[in-house]
């Protein structure tokens, strides 16, 4: 990789053109995993790439997902001027000047780049071990991660099974399981639409390498006004323990079976708090153990990012700001901080959901000055509620990077 900036941080979701669609069927998700977490999506035989006073320019027939702050991979650069091979690898997309052509940073002479030159969606860099008929285990592939297993049963239509190993041997075989059986039977629930048909719902996934977040508007299907979410996450926070701590991996779940039901409890949200698993604790000791998710605002339960005013209303009264905090994975039990959930932050204003909407993009400012922001929507009620102010809020994510 050649880019100037990090490309670390990547986001993907269903606003993009020629994205995957997530719906009420059978292996959707499985197929929207795929596609951001390991493959990539939307190749496009560029017709031209010329680097002129640092701004490279792709140009392309047709569309491209690629919006700005997003990811692409490059390939197949095989001539142009001297270092001309540094042109391939992961660039960070800086401009959309036309509907045929993207732009970003680079330190390559000016020149005109050769080859059967590609460009698609750059992946998160997981891999997928293990498979079956809509069941796959996924595992980062950063050497510095944890190397736990999440295995995605989307054998269903409106919701999918999962759940953690610390290890597997096939895609029915795994062991250190969390959540436990007795902890959430079968796995945790992840939400993908109130109907089970081929309607497509609005989604997004931001990620590293080691941890990526999923929130899906389940009800969208419903109609365009149903914008409450959850959002999910599987992978290694950042963890507090001086020297380490090789068993600080989450997943966050629904313990819900109703669909309809399973928006709370999210990763921007406080209620049904205790809904994320890790393999062990701290200590290292044991088996799998349930864990909470809180911000450093407010923690505890009853709490909605955008929704709850602990921190007043947006914008503030005082410097017309949007408040954020950091949020963290407690030990189990208690609100003890264990992890940083990075990249991840939730505003104790309410009212945000007036101002911003899902993907909708922010400077940010104070805590987060030099990193570019998006929002999530997050929900105190189920999917099939209709959106306002007092019930659908907002979480919002840095996509600039990197989060470590």
């Amino acid at each position: 990789m050649t880019s100037p900036v990090d490309t670390s941080v990547k986001y993907f979701n269903s606003a993009m053109i020629n994205a995957p669609v997530l719906s009420g069927t059978a292996g959707s998700l499985i197929a929207l995993l795929d596609a951001c977490l390991k493959d990539g999506f939307d190749t496009k035989t560029l017709t031209s790439l010329v680097a002129a006073s640092g701004v490279m320019t792709a140009t392309f027939a047709g569309t491209h997902s690629a919006l700005i702050d997003s990811v692409v991979l490059i390939a197949g650069v095989t001539g142009g001027p001297a270092g001309f091979a540094g042109a391939n690898g992961e660039q960070k997309v800086t401009g959309v000047p036309g509907a045929t052509t993207r732009t970003w940073a680079t330190t390559l002479p000016d020149g005109v780049y050769t080859g059967t030159i590609t460009m698609k969606m750059a992946p998160l860099g997981f891999t997928k071990p293990f498979s079956g008929t809509n069941l796959a285990a996924y595992k980062s592939s950063d050497p510095a991660s944890s190397g736990f297993y999440l295995r995605v049963d989307d054998t269903g239509t409106t919701s999918a099974r999962v759940v953690g190993y610390e290890s597997m041997s096939d895609i029915n075989t795994g062991a250190g399981p969390f959540p436990t059986a007795a902890q959430s039977a079968g796995g945790g629930y992840w939400a993908k639409s109130v109907n089970a048909n081929s309607t497509p719902v609005v989604w997004a996934v931001h990620g590293d390498a080691r941890l990526f977040y999923i929130t899906i508007q389940a009800g969208y299907s419903s109609g365009s006004n149903f914008q409450i979410a959850a959002t999910r996450c599987f992978g290694d926070p950042t963890a507090y323990k001086p020297g380490g701590d090789p068993y600080a991996c989450v997943l966050n779940y629904s313990s819900a079976s109703g669909v309809v039901s399973q928006s709370i409890g999210g990763v921007g949200t406080g209620q049904d708090n205790a809904v994320s698993a890790c393999p062990r604790d701290y200590h290292g000791l044991g088996a799998g153990t349930v864990a909470s998710i809180f911000s450093f605002s407010s923690a505890g339960g009853g709490t909605y990012s955008g929704i709850t005013d602990s921190m007043g209303i947006f914008p503030s009264v005082v410097d017309g700001g949007l408040w954020l905090a950091e949020t963290y994975l407690a030990v189990a039990g208690v609100f003890v901080p264990r992890a940083k959930m990075p990249g991840f932050y939730r505003s104790p204003q309410s009212g945000v959901w007036n101002t911003f909407k899902m993907n909708d993009r922010t400077p940010g400012s104070g805590l987060v000055a030099g990193r570019n922001l998006m929002a999530v929507t997050t929900g105190t009620t189920t999917y099939s509620t209709s959106s306002g102010a007092t019930n659908t809020g907002i979480a919002f994510l840095d996509v600039t990077g990197p989060w470590r």
